[in-house]
């Protein structure tokens, strides 16, 4: 992976096979919130490693804020921890599912937005709304980029580090088709 890409979230969802009576995580745990009447899940947040957790009373939880796998090992383990904390034993090991990795780089070139947004498709650039350009690329990682005009990009949609690094090396591929240079 290019030395300036670096993760800076992975979103994944799992079960804990077991129902959870989040009123009482409320009660007896730390950091949480839990408003029913605006959402069915209760949130909950931990210091380390850094990661938030949605959880649901069916037992499944969509965990945040990691930027690693082994992160989000080492945050569902705690996770299981406070549960026994309260009496709520977890039985299995949570089968984790990607559902987003996002990631920023930095790609060493100066652009220029509007040629970008007119030369290439799949495009959203509203100066006045957003500084930066989305790109969807068609490609296999699925990834969507905010493209920043100094050379920083924002690679999301990916299920993987590698996908990150796929979608990377193929927008350079999509910037040298269309002539797309840097400027000083």
């Amino acid at each position: 992976m290019n030395p300036h890409t670096k993760i800076v979230n992975i979103v994944i969802s799992t079960s804990l096979d077991h129902k959870i009576p989040l009123e009482r995580l409320i009660m007896d745990l730390p950091n949480t919130e839990y408003n029913p009447e605006q959402f069915p899940g209760l949130i909950m947040k931990i210091r380390e490693p850094k990661a938030s957790f949605l959880i649901f009373s069916s037992g499944k939880v969509v965990c945040t804020g990691t930027k690693s796998l082994e992160e989000v090992e080492l945050a569902l383990e705690r996770l299981i921890e406070y549960m026994k904390k309260v009496d709520i034993d977890i039985i299995i090991k949570p089968k984790v599912r990607v559902e987003n990795v996002v990631a920023s780089s930095d790609i060493d070139m100066k652009l220029d937005l509007n040629e970008i947004a007119i030369k290439l498709t799949n495009v959203e650039y509203e100066p006045e709304q957003f500084p930066g350009l989305v790109f969807k690329i068609n490609d296999e990682t699925g990834a969507t980029f905010l493209i920043f005009g100094n050379g920083k990009i924002v690679c999301t949609g990916t299920k993987s580090d590698k996908d990150v690094h796929i979608a990377i090396k193929n927008l350079m591929v999509v910037f040298k088709k269309y002539d797309v240079k840097s400027y000083k």
